[in-house]
């Protein structure tokens, strides 16, 4: 099942002894912590990491706890990697060098320009990775999978399935487009995997994972992908991007709320008009503690915003509306009870 998800990813490969593979880990982090160990020995134990200020935090942490030099982080003020800005670095760097580029950023949901991040790294002999923990799940959707274009040319490549994957955590992988990379986690204990035993057909998984006692998660990747099939999985995919859209259109409708932006996946950014920061992130917390609304935050173009991120399905226009009703609520009530003081 795992090799069937990289094959999603990179497509069928003739030779054998190349072709993906993939890694269940227990999610994003992870998958990006064994990337970064994979560049590093595929290199001789030496790797310096670039990407972009839109980077998830995990990727920064994995070069810290691994022992590489601290990152080269390019700006990103439109909230993706700019080719450019990264060909620039590329250039005065010494090698080797690994490049990390985001498909769905934690804040927004962006997509970083895949396709010109890769002709960059192979202009430069630089790996590259590719988190795409939250848009990985595009890949299922016949309508949307265009927006991955560039995704098979990753080295290794980040998959969350937990987000548009519909799994309770966990349920993170880990893609590689050469399965021999993923000689570097091969690990002999007798008691687990002796030679005769492998040689003899009984599965070796030390070798494929920096854990030993592990849950089979496995399991309810097959079943999800065995009962609704990658149509299936890419319909829901279709909702929740329809309903993304459908709420930014609502929120930009709304005098009393404004939109950060159309909507990249299924992440809605926005706060109440004329709000400061302080308000945005006091509503955020009120409705948290009140059990009412659990919203995200995200801090951009040097505001505060309010984050939802759509994820079920069954999430309809009434459910959209209540919960600007609810947010409208209690910015009034903030407000009031602080005017009243």
């Amino acid at each position: 099942m795992a090799a069937a998800l990289a094959r999603e990813i990179y497509g069928p490969r003739h030779n054998p002894g190349t072709a993906p593979d993939s890694l269940i880990t227990t999610g994003g982090t992870e998958s990006n912590q064994l990337a970064l160990l994979l560049a590093r020995e595929t290199h001789g134990g030496s790797v310096r990491l670039v990407c972009g200020a839109n980077a998830h935090h995990s990727l920064a942490r994995a070069a810290w706890l691994l022992g590489l030099p601290d990152p080269v982080v390019v700006p990103a003020p439109a909230g993706t990697l700019h080719p450019a800005a990264l060909d620039e670095v590329l250039s005065h760097l010494p090698g080797p060098l690994l490049v990390a580029a985001t498909a769905g950023t934690t804040d927004a949901g962006l997509i970083d320009p895949l396709p010109e991040i890769a002709a960059r790294c192979a202009a430069h002999g630089a790996r590259l990775h590719i988190d795409a923990a939250y848009g990985g799940g595009l890949l299922f959707s016949d309508r949307h999978r265009t927006r991955l274009a560039g995704l098979d040319t990753a080295d290794t490549v980040t998959l969350d399935l937990h987000k548009l994957g519909w799994q309770p955590v966990a349920a993170g992988l880990l893609a590689v487009k050469d399965r021999r990379d993923l000689t570097a986690l091969r690990h002999r204990a007798d008691y687990l995997n002796a030679a005769d035993d492998t040689e003899a057909g009984l599965p070796d998984l030390l070798g494929r994972s920096l854990r030993t006692t592990r849950r089979p998660d496995v399991l309810k990747l097959a079943v999800t992908l065995r009962t609704l099939g990658r149509s299936g999985l890419g319909a829901l995919v279709d909702q929740v991007c329809a309903r993304a859209r459908e709420f930014a259109a609502l929120i930009d409708e709304h005098p009393g709320f404004q939109l950060h932006a159309r909507p990249a996946i299924s992440t809605v950014l926005f706060r109440p008009t004329g709000a400061t920061d302080d308000t945005v992130a006091a509503v955020r917390r009120a409705l948290l503690t009140d059990g009412r609304a659990v919203l995200g935050r995200a801090r951009l173009d040097g505001r505060l915003w309010l984050k939802a991120t759509l994820l079920n399905p069954q999430t309809g226009p009434a459910d959209l509306a209540a919960l600007l009703h609810l947010v409208a609520a209690r910015q009034a009530t903030l407000v009031e009870g602080h005017t009243t003081r």
